[in-house]
């Protein structure tokens, strides 16, 4: 879903790998290490590793270490892309895409 979303923002607003930020949150206790996790998703991603920010590892509480949980072994990613310009863009087209016509919204008075 990540990578579909960058793809959109490639296409649409011609987004370059400058203005993204990546980050991981995960649990190394599966044999990964916190580099091999970062690398799987930047190569899903197609990014670079100048984009890739610091990582949060996520270490067992004591509580929950005889537990099995559902386990990401990759982690959950943040991807953020700096630009005021595409966030005012896609609010301004959300009621657009929802087919909302208020046209007292637009009057500017």
């Amino acid at each position: 879903m990540m990578a579909a979303f960058l793809q959109f923002l490639r296409e649409c607003y011609e987004v370059t790998d400058d203005p993204v930020a990546f980050s991981v949150n995960c649990h190394v206790n599966n044999g990964l290490s916190a580099g091999e996790i970062v690398e799987w998703w930047l190569e899903r991603l197609g990014l670079p590793a100048a984009c890739a920010r610091k990582s949060i590892v996520n270490r067992r509480s004591r509580a929950s270490r005889g537990r099995r949980g559902h386990v990401l072994p990759y982690g959950t990613a943040r991807l953020a892309v700096y630009s005021t310009f595409i966030v005012q863009s896609m609010y301004g087209a959300t009621p657009e895409y929802a087919g909302i016509e208020r046209p007292e919204w637009l009057d500017l008075r």
